[in-house]
């Protein structure tokens, strides 16, 4: 699911499918959940379409919901909106996170902060993390990838 900047997009897409090393994600941004196992139901909720385009990517597993979030950039007021709107939009997640675009360790309302690095961010509601990891991020990302295993 597309979450990328609006304004240029296709200028930004056309420099990015010959360099992609050049402009990493600005040629358009991606969130992505990867499930082993069954996904009984697939849902995103549209959090803004301006400045930036964003939504919530979502996925409920046996165990509960997988939200993966790529909140606004630039603003922190912007970023909190858009993660707490991607909060709200699911019952229950059992796991939430991703781009939430907030620095340090912040703090979400009946959240354990389970692991994360700079502007990514990981949460659980009453399960614990079995392992946090940041992998190596290559060449075609302006963020390293983080693995969390419950």
């Amino acid at each position: 699911m597309l979450t990328s900047r609006n304004f240029g997009l296709a200028l930004r897409r056309a420099v990015a499918s010959r360099k992609p090393d050049l402009l990493k994600s600005n040629g358009g941004g991606a969130n992505a959940i990867l499930v082993r196992g069954v996904i009984e139901e697939h849902r995103r909720e549209r959090l803004t379409w301006r400045p930036e385009r964003r939504h919530a990517h979502a996925v409920r597993l046996e165990q509960g919901w997988v939200v993966n979030v790529h909140a606004s950039t630039h603003r922190e007021a912007w970023a909190r909106r858009d993660t707490l709107r991607a909060l709200a939009a699911f019952p229950e997640p059992f796991l939430f996170g991703g781009d939430v675009n907030l620095g340090g360790k912040p703090e979400l309302p009946g959240l354990l902060h389970v692991g994360g690095n700079h502007v990514d961010h990981f949460y659980t509601r009453g399960i614990p993390a079995k392992a946090v990891e940041v992998l190596d991020r290559g060449r075609l990302s302006d963020h390293p990838p983080v693995r969390v295993t419950l």
